[in-house]
């Protein structure tokens, strides 16, 4: 009888009205609460961990992005959002479910650009570590993007912000359209500069390091910035380019080259025998296949020239290195000079012989001028 009168208290009392809901409405709710928040916490322990024991494992980065994600988490976001689920039991008036449901959406938006923040920032460390490494992107490039992306990021949150609290955004995103026009007219040239650096961060034609000529310009990439790259010149001094204007020229980067072809001649007197003629071609492509990196492709017997009988020899040298090219070039010229000294064979160099003769008699056939070595030149 007793228990019968307790329960019906109880029962009473569970539907006493307050707020306009019952307690057992409120009760019903607060454990939606508790257990809606406990278990979005364990959620997030839980991935935690497991991310970040596959993260001490694991050779990619990824996961520590991921891993820096979850920690951005705030603790106010799961109350507000298990706030908004133990409303669920609650009849709660339209204004107060349209405050709750505002300030929810404020907290995913705040929260989203936590995240945001933290991808962009996961993304400078790696840019700058990168270019640490490989010499692509500087420090300073990508934080300049950084922020540039973090201020895009946080517009549209603000944007987003505003439209939800129902403040009509349409005026203010064309007054910053037509504020952007004017500015980006009036930083055209340096905004040019500025993508032609992305553009050079990741496409990539030249890293630091390279040696490139330009136009007739040359030396090593010694930094690649915002606006300017710049070039130590073989004599020394630095070259500063304009970003734009670098990637409107002709850039050749000789630190991708594979090999380098060579190109040389040389001229023997008109005095030299036939026979020895035929034997100057095979005696080059001997002594080039001698030489280590390199490869013969021809020696020909090219042309006559007015003082000279004139060879024209091709090879490669399997390395770009330009100083391994001259010791090879070098070791071929002496091995020529020796071969030729042995075999008695002469060089053309520039003469002239005047002949004296008596008057009324015939002068001699005009011999030829001799011509000397042309230097190699390499294409």
């Amino acid at each position: 009888m007793r228990a019968a009168m307790a329960l019906m208290e109880i029962n009473v009392l569970l539907d006493q009205i307050y707020f306009g809901n019952s307690i057992q409405q409120w009760l019903l709710a607060a454990g939606f609460f508790a257990a809606a928040l406990l278990l979005l916490t364990t959620i997030r322990g839980l991935v935690n961990r497991h991310l970040t024991r596959l993260a001490e494992t694991s050779e990619t980065e990824w996961d520590d992005l991921l891993v820096s994600l979850l920690t951005r988490t705030k603790t106010t976001l799961l109350v507000i959002v298990a706030l908004f689920i133990a409303t669920t039991p609650l009849d709660v008036p339209d204004r107060p479910d349209a405050v709750l449901r505002s300030v929810t959406i404020l907290a995913l938006l705040v929260q989203a650009s936590i995240w945001g923040n933290g991808v962009i920032a996961f993304w400078i460390e790696y840019q700058s570590k990168r270019g640490e490494e490989e010499g692509v992107v500087t420090a300073t490039t990508a934080n300049v993007f950084g922020f540039i992306a973090k201020l895009a990021l946080y517009s549209i949150v603000v944007l987003l912000l505003l439209d939800n609290l129902g403040i009509d955004v349409t005026a203010l995103i064309a007054s910053l359209g037509i504020g952007g026009i004017a500015i980006a007219l009036a930083l055209q040239n340096i905004l040019a500069d500025l993508f032609a650096s992305l553009t050079i961060s990741f496409d990539k034609p030249f890293v630091i390091g390279d040696f490139i000529i330009v136009g007739d310009l040359m030396g090593t990439v010694e930094h690649i910035g915002l606006k300017t790259t710049r070039i130590r010149s073989l004599s020394g001094e630095q070259l500063v380019f304009s970003n734009n204007d670098l990637l409107s020229s002709r850039i050749r980067n000789f630190k991708r080259m594979y090999e380098r072809r060579v190109v040389f001649a040389f001229g023997v007197v008109y005095q030299t025998s036939y026979d020895h003629l035929a034997e100057i071609p095979g005696m080059v492509k001997a002594i080039i296949d001698a030489q280590e990196q390199t490869r013969f492709d021809r020696a020909h017997f090219k042309s006559y020239g007015d003082s000279s009988l004139d060879f024209e020899v091709v090879y490669y040298v399997l390395v770009p290195d330009y100083n391994a090219y001259m010791d090879i070039q070098q070791s071929i010229n002496l091995a020529i000079f020796k071969q030729f000294e042995e075999k008695g064979l002469d060089f053309a160099y520039p003469t002239r012989t005047v002949f004296v003769t008596q008057e009324g008699s015939q002068p001699p056939a005009k011999e030829p001028k001799r011509k000397t070595k042309t230097p190699p030149r390499t294409t």
